[in-house]
């Protein structure tokens, strides 16, 4: 289920929201260090994450579905956003170096369309960081941020899924360990709780963060043999008796010498004695 996108940009408006994008955003930036004349392709509401890009890509496009809605991105500047159906993305094949999913996966109906698209769109090789609330945090099970409300993903989970639409896993990564909350005092000791709880409980951590990379090929498992059984058809005539074992070679003809007639030429014919 999409947020609508007036409330999700309220909320990173709010304190809570700009403390996730400095605490999210710098793990991004851990497997982006740059993007210098990358293209790059945010999915869902990935804007406020795309913002630190926005001068050494090449291109940065904000497509955000309709079952959420669209604003103007980025503030102030030429807009550079979309609507959009993430199963069928107006955008040529191989058209992006990179793709951000944020609020994509775990909100889309149907995840696996999504994520062929946006292999789709990938150029061969191109790398996407998915961006989804961690099955066994708290934070998907808060109402108070957009991760409370889509679908939670183990890191099995999540693997699986990238596999079967031909990405392969590059890295993954944890992020919000502070608890769901609202409290200013909590949210300044946030750095603390994050190098806390990546040594303590990285099990337990709010967000996951996979990069994956395109596949253009999919593996094929060697080293075990496969048996096919193949049916040839049998054609019975109607009538025909069946259970019968007929023996080898063409039928013998025997005539009865009481019957058989015997031709002599210059003779009308007679009967054998």
């Amino acid at each position: 289920m999409y947020l609508d996108v007036v409330h999700q940009r309220t909320f990173y408006d709010l304190p809570l929201g700009r403390m996730l994008r400095v605490l999210l955003g710098a793990r991004i930036r851990a497997f982006w260090p740059e993007l210098r004349d990358r293209r790059l392709i945010g999915i869902g509401y990935a804007g406020p994450y795309m913002r630190p890009y926005l001068d050494e890509a090449e291109r940065c496009v904000a497509a955000m579905p309709a079952a959420q809605g669209v604003v103007a991105w980025p503030r102030g500047g030429r807009n550079s956003a979309a609507l959009v159906d993430e199963t069928e993305l107006p955008f040529f094949d191989n058209s992006f170096d990179n793709a951000l999913v944020v609020h994509g996966v775990d909100h889309s109906g149907d995840p696996d369309a999504m994520l062929r698209e946006v292999w789709r769109v990938l150029a061969p090789g191109g790398r996407m960081i998915v961006v989804l609330p961690n099955r066994r945090g708290l934070w998907a099970r808060s109402e108070i941020s957009p991760f409370g409300y889509g679908r939670p993903f183990s890191r099995g989970q999540i693997e699986a899924l990238l596999r079967a639409c031909q990405f392969n896993t590059l890295g993954t990564d944890e992020a919000l360990f502070l608890p769901p909350t609202k409290s200013r005092m909590l949210l300044r000791s946030a750095r603390a709780w994050e190098r806390v709880g990546r040594r303590m409980w990285p099990a337990f951590a709010g967000l996951l963060l996979v990069e994956a990379e395109k596949q253009i090929y999919r593996g094929t498992p060697v080293g075990r043999t496969r048996l096919i059984r193949a049916f040839r058809p049998t054609f019975i005539p109607d009538g025909a008796a069946t259970g019968l074992t007929v023996p080898p070679g063409p039928p013998a003809l025997i005539a009865s010498a009481e019957t058989a007639p015997v031709h002599r030429s210059g003779s009308t014919p007679t009967r054998a004695r």
